[in-house]
């Protein structure tokens, strides 16, 4: 979906895809691409789903979904991304085609269906996102209350103290409020049917930033060996960074929210 360009603007996307005999010739770039390459030699994936432009109705694009194969003439990996802040062990790449001649028989459903696609995929995206993000949580927390157990100042233990106490609790309190919202979501969620943004979109904006203010307190209450691999949470703060970002960025999340609310009110009441 993504591409070097074009971002939270899904719409915006200058990949096309024209329809020529019983092919259509796919040319455009897209980045951030997990998993678009599977080593450090920039081998490409074997499969993606690429989105692209199909035409036009109405004034808007219509957007259509391909299966492209390792192996498509014009189907290649651009660069390896490298250097990340953090999710350092999951291969990320810029994906391009240039004159892709991809058959007929791989595009998915008909021409222009992929708004529904992308909207239906991006909620089942957020929840997971979020889910991931609980994970992240509960092991800095454990991190955190383990190391404030058996660590002494001043004669005591860490979790003795009333700063050091105030960053468990919290921790504790948002990480299990969240999880709950998480379950709710994923509860009531269609795998089939888009039409649950405002919650998809809710869930992702409390619990990656949970988990990223969870991290970062734990960071502080181990102080030097928080900023340090040896205890992970330096690395789980930089993997939770990117749950702000990807999937939907938050400022993305709270202009959806503000606009399903305004259409309807009535979902503070579900």
């Amino acid at each position: 979906m993504s591409e070097p360009a074009v971002g939270t603007d899904v719409l915006g996307m200058q990949t096309t895809a024209i329809k020529k005999n019983n092919h259509f010739i796919l040319n455009g770039r897209k980045m951030w691409i997990t998993n678009g390459t599977v080593d450090e030699k920039g081998t490409p994936c074997d499969l993606v789903l690429v989105y692209a432009k199909t035409g036009e109705k109405n004034g808007k694009p219509l957007i259509s979904t391909f299966l492209v194969e390792k192996g498509f003439k014009g189907f290649e990996v651009g660069q390896k991304i490298k250097d990340k802040l953090g999710m350092r062990a999951s291969n990320t790449a810029e994906l391009v085609f240039q004159d892709c001649e991809v058959p007929a028989s791989h595009l998915v459903g008909q021409e222009g269906d992929s708004m529904l696609h992308m909207m239906r995929n991006l909620e089942i995206e957020r929840v997971t996102l979020a889910a991931m993000s609980i994970g992240i949580a509960r092991r800095a927390i454990e991190i955190m209350n383990k190391y404030c157990v058996e660590r002494e100042a001043f004669g005591k233990p860490l979790n003795q103290f009333g700063q050091i106490q105030k960053m468990i609790a919290e921790s504790y309190a948002e990480f299990k409020a969240s999880r709950a919202y998480v379950y709710d979501v994923a509860r009531v969620l269609r795998l089939d049917h888009e039409g649950q943004r405002a919650d998809s979109d809710g869930v992702k904006l409390v619990a990656t930033t949970m988990a990223k203010n969870v991290c970062d307190r734990a960071i502080q209450a181990l102080g030097g060996y928080g900023y340090v691999g040896e205890y992970v949470v330096e690395r789980l703060w930089r993997d939770s960074k990117l749950l702000e970002i990807g999937g939907g960025t938050l400022e993305a999340h709270q202009k959806n929210i503000t606009r399903d609310l305004a259409k309807n009110p009535g979902l503070l009441f579900l």
